[in-house]
């Protein structure tokens, strides 16, 4: 009779260098039952958003304006068309779809940008797909509040989600031109990454910012020749944006321009107030830059760093907002100095978990205060954890000089890139 033998056991992933111990565990392989659970969370979260949005409220507004372009219109006569020219264009497929296969259409597509970010992140720091980590925060995200929101709105910064990682990680390998380009892209729809034109001043990346610049002013200017008034962008939209909207959205604003205000802060010195925290958070930046380090984690951080400072001062600043930035600096978790590995960071995002209803902050009115608490306090978490990186190290007294920091050179990038 012939002996059973043992199941195989797949062998754990190895350790690594700057993954600590917690790194592994994330890295392993999560069950099909976590992956199922996963699955089915997303697929209910957009069939609550087709069913309740009926296509988005924020993607509506760009399918009217296509529509109006198509039937000879000024797409800019709508003031809550608030996009640049390239996004008339680019919904031009849609505005030809019936309302009833928009309705579905939209959230499917919104969810899989964001899970593309998602994935395009792991990737970026060699997290396997069907980790724990990728399954855990792909279905974590049917509770959180950011992305249901993004969901129901279908707002077009799902496109920035997918762009920035995409971006970094070709800048980690090195290829700053191919990453300007995607950047670019992602700026002629909607100018969201604009503050990435710091990363490549830090990076001296000069023709890449060059080309990050091109690309969308190329993308305005002729698609805007082919649109009806196109001046109405500087004559009423932009003042109409500048001004934070109007009643409409301005509840829903989480900058700290808008918020304060509303605390009994006078106007001219929440200004003042927000643009000096927006200041000190480049000032962090820069000194992530300069602190160097993997240069996957530096990107990363120092990007993200530009992006949150941004978030504080600009208005309008929405809740979804952050899922811009959450992707990278999730992925980078099983790296030991990951700023995900503070529990700060995840104290921020618990007032964000849908399913707990928050005293005195749960009505539509009174929401940006838990929101700009979010953007403020990952802001302040991350400027923090910026400048203890940047910060000079001693040298040491004796033995011969470190060697530079892995990812100061971008040479070396794609090396460091593969597992």
């Amino acid at each position: 009779m012939r002996a059973c033998s043992s199941p195989a056991v797949p062998a754990p992933p190895r350790a690594r260098p700057d993954d600590g111990p917690l790194g592994p565990w994330l890295r392993a392989r999560a069950s099909w039952p976590a992956l199922g659970a996963a699955a089915v969370l997303l697929a209910v979260s957009v069939q609550n958003a087709a069913s309740a949005a009926g296509g988005g409220p924020d993607n509506r507004v760009v399918v009217r304006a296509a529509r109006a372009f198509l039937e000879g219109g000024a797409p800019y006569a709508d003031k809550r068309f608030l996009y640049l020219p390239g996004s008339v264009l680019l919904a031009v497929p849609e505005a030809r779809l019936s309302d009833g296969t928009l309705r579905v259409l939209a959230p499917v597509a919104v969810a899989a940008l964001i899970l593309l970010g998602w994935w395009i992140s792991l990737r970026m720091f060699g997290v396997p797909a069907r980790s724990r980590l990728a399954v855990g925060v792909a279905g974590g995200l049917a509770y959180f509040a950011p992305f249901r929101s993004e969901l129901y709105l279908a707002n077009w910064t799902a496109l920035s989600v997918a762009a920035l990682p995409l971006a970094l990680a070709l800048a980690a390998r090195g290829r700053w031109t191919a990453a300007a380009a995607v950047a670019g892209a992602a700026m002629a729809v909607k100018p969201m990454l604009v503050p990435l034109v710091l990363l490549f001043a830090f990076a001296r990346e000069w023709r890449a910012l060059g080309v990050l610049l091109a690309v969308p002013s190329a993308v305005s200017v002729l698609a805007g020749l082919t649109l009806t008034n196109p001046a109405l962008l500087f004559s009423k939209t932009l003042p109409f944006l500048l001004k934070g909207q109007d009643a409409y959205a301005r509840p829903y604003d989480a900058s700290l321009t808008a918020i304060l205000p509303r605390l009994g802060v006078a106007q001219p010195a929440a200004a003042l107030l927000a643009a000096s925290l927006a200041a000190a958070g480049v000032w962090a930046a820069w000194c992530r830059w300069r602190g160097g380090g993997d240069q996957r984690l530096r990107l990363a951080d120092t990007a993200s760093m530009l992006m949150l400072a941004a978030f504080v001062v600009t208005r309008p600043a929405f809740l979804h907002y952050v899922l811009v930035v959450l992707p990278v600096l999730l992925a980078s978790l099983p790296m030991r100095a990951s700023v995900a590995r503070s529990p700060w960071f995840w104290i921020v995002l618990l007032p964000q978990n849908a399913a707990v209803s928050w005293p005195f902050l749960a009505t539509h009115q009174r929401r940006a205060f838990k929101d700009a608490l979010m953007l403020t306090g990952l802001a302040a978490l991350l400027a923090w954890h910026s400048w203890v990186r940047g910060a000079p190290r001693t040298a040491p007294a004796r033995g011969p000089a470190p060697p530079a920091a892995g990812g100061d050179a971008p040479a070396r990038a794609g090396k460091e890139l593969r597992p």
